[in-house]
């Protein structure tokens, strides 16, 4: 325990200066007459020998790393009581680690043996990581896909435009739903993830494959951050990567982007010295080729690459000059690029369309809403949109003006490089959480490791000088995001497309419905074709049956239509209202209606 968490440090007392002759010296009064002094505790950071002792903040990310350990463990600890028990048994002795170390976390003495709490909390975290894997290897729909994959290239099959269909019939699988009414039953990632999962599938002929690669890349991508940050920050990346459980799930259910965090951890780390001196070295040719694997991993990875380097050039001019500055930028570009091509080449020349195809599908397959971004003032709170693309175009914008705004002001938006790429999902059609949190890490990385002082010399666009003012700075940047903002603006302002009156047939408990009848007008100047599913709360059902109606409905006309749910019902849910929804994709639209719970009598 160091000095400035107790009085005293936990030294000994030292007893007051003997008088003259051998006679007790009277103990000195402090100024106000209060209770005698007691000897000087020994000064923050100290150990009671005088020795270096941890500071209190990492004596706090010890702690606060450990308690991030407790999260979802007893949950893991009653499914392994009932399939498991002897799994039960080591989460029980990972509880008396977590106490353990929350008792070190305050009473040790040194650097070193907090160093070494440190270490026993993340060794905490891998174990309780394993177990839960242990219990649920399953996955979700990118594990399955990755798993179907790596079945395809271990028998040399194309992975891309190959749609597998039975994959998605276990209820729990969840299934990307299209505008134009159909779903994407086809593997849309880069490589690398089916590639390292292969190997794995040859020994474990299940999903199990992509998830032990998933997690295995958590697990080891943890580790790395862990050894790479300064000391007093490491239980830090222990909680951030593994003790609150939510990447740990994401790597579970088997997303490649768990690849590209651990790819992404040696890149991002003190990411200011690649290239220093004009000269990438071997750590700016490692930093380039995990780089160029992180992007031949998950899509997610090529929002982050050109903030990136635009930020690197911006340091490397700062101290190189434009020319030596622009060459060593492209170097390590050139560097990430090979490897992203090495990864790639086999599938490109396998099939060059289907990969193209594959690789950009989730920016192309216009899949319908979901998330927690702005796109839900159409979906849920409105009754829909007759412009959804403008939160696409939002998108896009925002990414753009956020680059340039890092390009304009570096030196006051460099040390956030990492965290403004995902300010552009926010404004997307799909905006969930995931694409904001699963590289999360790469914050912390980014911020333990970079000060401010290492860009303090980077190089920033010379503005006029009227706009050199704080004020017009702040105006600047404003006027960038204008066009995101105004492009959002037209899309949740837009009315729907649609006028829909529903009717429908109840079930003979009254609990459900069998059919809807629905009269549709087209409010429109251009043709729709509408393709109807349900919501209640959030999400979005299976695709409704049309028994009757015209396919397409042409502009200001209008016409009814006979639906029918998945299964043949589809019940009311407690608490709740049940929604039509109408999708159109060319052009992008939703239209919503209530389902009244009184209708037409049951048949």
């Amino acid at each position: 325990m160091d000095a400035g968490s107790h009085p005293g440090g936990g030294a000994v007392a030292q007893r007051p200066p003997a008088a003259v002759g051998g006679a007790p010296a009277p103990a000195r009064r402090d100024a106000l007459g209060g209770a005698p002094d007691r000897a000087p505790a020994p000064k923050e950071g100290t150990a009671p020998d005088g020795s270096a002792g941890p500071a209190q903040w990492h004596r706090g990310m010890t702690l606060v790393g450990t308690i991030s350990l407790f999260i979802g463990t007893r949950g893991t600890w009653s499914d392994a009581m009932g399939e498991h028990p002897p799994l039960a048994a080591l989460i029980s002795v990972c509880y008396a680690g977590i106490l353990l170390a929350g008792v070190a976390a305050g009473a040790v003495r040194t650097r070193r043996a907090l160093v070494r709490t440190d270490a026993g909390v993340l060794l905490i975290a891998l174990v309780l990581v394993g177990c839960r894997l242990a219990l649920h290897h399953a996955g979700a729909d990118e594990g399955v896909l990755t798993a179907q994959a790596a079945q395809a290239i271990d028998h040399g099959r194309p992975i891309y435009d190959q749609p597998w269909p039975w994959l998605f019939e276990h209820s729990r699988i969840a299934l990307t739903k299209t505008m134009s009414g159909g779903a994407d039953y086809t593997y849309g990632y880069p490589p690398l993830a089916a590639l390292l999962t292969a190997p794995v599938h040859l020994v474990v002929h299940s999903t199990a494959a992509a998830t032990v690669v998933t997690t295995g890349a958590l697990m080891a991508g943890t580790v790395v951050l862990w050894l790479m940050l300064p000391a007093p920050w490491r239980s830090a990346a222990t909680a951030v990567c593994l003790g609150f459980d939510l990447l740990p799930q994401y790597a579970r259910e088997g997303y490649p982007a768990m690849l590209a965090f651990a790819l992404l951890v040696p890149v991002v780390v003190r990411w200011p010295r690649t290239g220093a001196g004009g000269r990438l070295g071997r750590a700016g040719v490692v930093r380039g080729l995990c780089l160029g694997a992180a992007c031949a991993s998950q899509q997610l990875a090529w929002f982050l690459t050109p903030f990136l380097l635009v930020a690197l050039y911006a340091v490397r001019r700062g101290e190189l000059g434009r020319r030596d500055a622009l060459a060593v930028t492209a170097r390590y570009t050139g560097t990430a690029l090979l490897s992203w091509a090495a990864l790639n080449v086999y599938f490109a020349a396998q099939d060059p369309v289907g990969w193209v195809h594959g690789i950009m599908l989730p920016l192309t397959q216009n899949a319908i809403m979901h998330g927690q971004g702005v796109v839900d003032i159409s979906y849920y709170f409105t009754d829909g949109s007759s412009r959804l693309s403008f939160y696409s175009y939002g998108s896009i914008l925002l990414l753009l003006g956020l680059l340039a705004a890092t390009c304009l002001f570096v030196r006051r938006l460099g040390l956030a490089v990492t965290v403004l790429p995902w300010a552009s999902f926010y404004f997307a059609t799909r905006s969930q959480d995931g694409y904001f949190l699963m590289l999360t890490p790469l914050w912390l990385a980014a911020l333990a490791t970079v000060p401010a002082s290492a860009l303090a010399g980077a190089w920033q666009p010379r503005l006029p000088g009227r706009l050199r003012s704080r004020r017009a700075k702040a105006a600047v940047l404003a006027g960038l995001l204008v066009p995101a903002v105004a492009c959002v603006t037209v899309a949740a302002a837009s009315p729907p497309p649609m006028a829909m009156t529903v009717t429908p047939r109840l079930a003979r408990a009254h609990h459900g419905v069998t059919a809807v009848s629905v009269r549709v007008t087209n409010r429109g100047s251009v043709p729709l074709t509408p393709h109807f599913a349900t919501r209640s709360g959030q999400g979005s059902s299976n695709w409704w049956s049309i028994e009757s109606g015209d396919r397409t409905l042409a502009p200001h006309a209008s016409t009814t239509y006979l639906l029918r749910p998945p299964g043949g019902y589809r019940g009311f849910p407690p608490h709740q209202h049940l929604y039509l929804t109408a999708f159109t994709d060319r052009p992008m639209t939703v239209t919503a209606a209530l389902i009244p719970s009184k209708g037409a009598p049951p048949r």
